[in-house]
């Protein structure tokens, strides 16, 4: 087994820091046992002024923030400590890129049902008397996962958690589908849940002796998932908790941000997220509401990628025939996207029309 070149890999036109959080995951270790976003924010954060301490050249350079799934909760958190708990900091963040994230579980739970029965520009997974079941659960989804946003409890968000899984995630479990996309079957289910085979041989190679000591790392058991942290995490409801607020606060500050999803993906689906941002609560919220989603259209090939919404630092993008892993399934159209994002162009507009030049 052996890494083979990626064309389309995101470090073309970047430096990329691949950083394994929370503390307990992959190769990373310490002390003290992590159990929530805000924890691992804060590691974050001390991370990043390490790494900056060491590389004072780089401290100038534009720095984005980029994450998938549960990076809809670490990152706006993690943003949180860097612009706002320490403002001093030495080092920009330039822009967050959040893709197929869970930000605003409350609005998002609402939005499994029309995933899953062909509201969402793929065909019904499931029967009508499983999609008229699962709008029903969806309310009371709703009325928990408020219990669990007004409370300073853990035990609300918990019992939110674990009735929206049982209620909106495992009806389509069960059809034996992938819920990172819809149009296939989950291959693997050894693999923590994560349904690819490709991914036990990440932890595969990441277990090689030589890997190990190329990485430099003191950590000899690989694994990319861990259930200790895992079930700490779930344990404080961390899940259910609310972290769009923090997005609102970049906004705010007026630093960009990029909410990205591939329409294919059924457990962070593109409906959801489409939602939760068109209600965001920032100071732009009625001028961005007010744009409709365009096509985005390839710059290299004239091929159209997707659907755009932008106003000012805010912006959305669905991506067509994309699961949860962007990456993986549209290679190329991931790389314009960060290519286009990273150099400005924060509309994915034609460059002599820019859109979000008002």
């Amino acid at each position: 087994m052996k890494p083979i070149h990626n064309p389309y890999s995101w470090n073309n036109n970047a430096s990329m820091i691949f950083l394994e959080q929370p503390l307990g995951v992959g190769f990373s270790y310490g002390d003290e046992k992590v159990s929530s976003t805000k924890l691992a924010g804060k590691d974050a954060y001390i991370f990043l002024e390490l790494f900056f301490e060491a590389f004072p050249h780089l401290r100038s350079n534009d720095f984005h923030i980029a994450g998938e799934s549960y990076a809809g909760h670490y990152i706006p958190r993690i943003a949180h400590e860097i612009v706002v708990k320490n403002p001093e900091r030495t080092f920009n963040l330039t822009s967050v890129m959040i893709g197929n994230g869970i930000t605003d579980p409350l609005i998002q739970a609402d939005y499994y049902e029309p995933m899953a029965c062909g509201k969402g520009g793929y065909h019904p997974v499931l029967s009508s008397e499983e999609c008229e079941k699962m709008s029903k659960a969806a309310g009371r989804c709703r009325r928990l996962n408020k219990l669990c946003y007004a409370s300073k409890s853990s035990l609300p968000c918990i019992v939110a958690t674990a009735y929206c899984d049982s209620a909106l995630l495992e009806p389509y479990i069960n059809t034996g589908l992938n819920v990172y996309d819809i149009r296939g079957p989950c291959e693997d289910n050894s693999t923590d849940g994560m349904c690819y085979t490709g991914l036990r041989y990440v932890d595969q190679y990441m277990n090689f002796p030589e890997v190990q000591e190329t990485l430099g790392s003191d950590v000899h058991n690989y694994s990319g998932c861990d259930n200790d942290v895992f079930t700490g995490f779930l344990f404080t409801g961390d899940g259910s908790k609310p972290f769009q607020q923090y997005i609102a606060e970049l906004l705010n500050h007026n630093i960009p941000v990029l909410i990205y999803a591939g329409d294919k993906d059924y457990i962070c689906n593109w409906l959801g997220n489409h939602a939760w941002s068109n209600e965001l609560e920032w100071i732009n919220k009625r001028r961005y509401q007010r744009r409709m989603l365009r096509p985005w259209v390839s710059k290299e090939t004239g091929e159209e990628l997707g659907q755009v919404k932008n106003y000012g630092p805010f912006t959305f993008l669905r991506i067509y025939d994309a699961g949860h892993m962007v990456p993986y399934d549209q290679p190329e159209a991931s790389l314009e996207m960060v290519n286009s994002w990273i150099s400005g162009n924060r509309g994915f507009s034609d460059l002599s029309t820019l859109e979000n030049a008002s």
